[in-house]
C-alpha cells in the first residue's frame, strides 16, 4: 500500500522500451519524435529531437469543484485589439481553425529547443488533480495570411500544435497558473481573459490586449463558467478597457465531452503542447 501511494503522488510514471528505438514520423519542419530506451540522454544533432514519455493511465477525482466561483477585472495596458477580437484569429481560434495530424501521443523532450521558462504556464494545471492526462487527437492549427486576411496552410513548425487531453464530461478546468503575477499585491492575479465564447475560451498572462508578448493558452470544447463569460462579455461590450482576470488554479469552466483541446503560444508563436521540458514540468 505504502508503495502504491508513493505512486499515486508522483502522478506519472516513465516507461522506457526495452532496447527499442521507433521512429515515430518527422514534421515538415524538420522536427523528428523517437522512443528512445533507457532514461533520457541528450542526442548530438543540429535537428531537434523528442525523447517520449508515456502518460500514467489512471486519474484522480477532481478537486475544485465551481459553485461558489466568483471573479475580478484587471485593467488593460494597450488598446484594444485590431480587429475585435470575435474575428480576431490571433485571439479567437475559431477563426483558424485546426486539422488532424498523425504525430505521438504523449509527452516528449524537444531535445536542442530553446531553453525551457521555469516560470511558463503548466498544461497539466488544466486538471484539478494536477495528472498528466491521456492524449487523445493532436492536431496542427492553421496559420494566417495577414495580406488576403485568410486562413492558410496549417503551421508546421512542430508537429503538433493543438493537443486533445482525455477527460470525464462534466470535469472542473482550471486556470494553468505560472510564475508570472498580472496584478499588484493583494491581488496575485495569474492571467486575464482575451477572449471567450460558451466553448471555447483564451487566457493571456501579461495584460496586453494581444498575443504579441508573453504566454497565450486557448482551451476548447470547454463549458465556460456562465458568470465568467457574462462578465466578459460585459467588459468586452464597455470598450475592453478592463478584462476578467484569473488566479492561478481557479476553476474557468467544465469538460464538455471526453476530450478538452489546448494550445500554447509564447510572444505569438505556436507551440508544441506535448513539450515534457516547458509544459510539464516535474511530471
Amino acid at each position: 500500500m505504502l508503495l502504491l501511494a508513493l505512486l499515486c503522488a508522483l502522478g506519472a510514471l516513465v516507461f522506457p522500451f526495452s532496447s527499442l528505438m521507433v521512429d515515430a514520423g518527422s514534421s515538415a519542419g524538420g522536427n523528428s519524435a523517437k522512443i528512445i530506451s533507457g532514461a533520457p540522454r541528450l542526442l548530438s544533432t543540429s535537428a531537434i529531437t523528442t525523447v517520449i514519455y508515456l502518460p500514467m493511465l489512471g486519474k484522480s477525482p477532481p478537486l475544485c469543484p465551481l459553485p461558489g466561483a466568483s471573479y475580478g477585472t484587471v485593467a488593460v495596458l494597450f488598446a484594444p485589439a485590431s480587429p475585435p477580437a470575435e474575428i480576431n484569429p490571433d485571439i479567437n481560434l475559431a477563426m483558424r481553425g485546426y486539422t488532424p495530424t498523425v504525430a505521438y501521443k504523449g509527452l516528449i523532450d524537444l531535445v536542442g529547443g530553446p531553453p525551457s521558462d521555469p516560470s511558463a504556464p503548466q498544461l497539466y494545471r488544466l486538471f484539478a488533480d494536477e495528472r498528466v492526462p491521456v492524449f487523445g487527437n493532436v492536431f496542427q492549427v492553421y496559420d494566417w495570411d495577414w495580406t488576403c486576411n485568410c486562413r492558410a496552410a496549417p503551421i508546421t513548425t512542430y508537429e503538433v500544435t493543438l493537443a486533445g487531453f482525455a477527460v470525464s464530461p462534466g470535469e472542473p478546468v482550471c486556470a494553468p497558473g505560472s510564475g508570472y503575477d498580472i496584478g499588484w499585491a493583494p491581488t496575485g492575479f495569474s492571467m486575464m481573459v482575451l477572449y471567450a465564447s460558451p466553448t471555447r475560451i483564451t487566457l493571456k498572462y501579461t495584460r496586453e490586449d494581444s498575443v504579441v508578448d508573453g504566454y497565450t493558452i486557448h482551451i476548447e470544447n470547454v463549458n465556460v463558467d456562465p458568470d465568467l463569460l457574462s462578465l466578459y462579455q460585459s467588459m468586452n461590450s464597455a470598450g475592453r478597457a478592463r478584462l476578467p482576470a484569473l488566479f492561478a488554479g481557479q476553476p474557468i469552466g467544465t469538460a464538455i465531452s471526453t476530450e478538452l483541446g489546448a494550445v500554447i503560444r509564447d510572444t505569438g508563436s505556436f507551440m508544441d503542447p506535448r513539450s515534457h521540458g516547458d509544459w510539464w514540468h516535474g511530471k
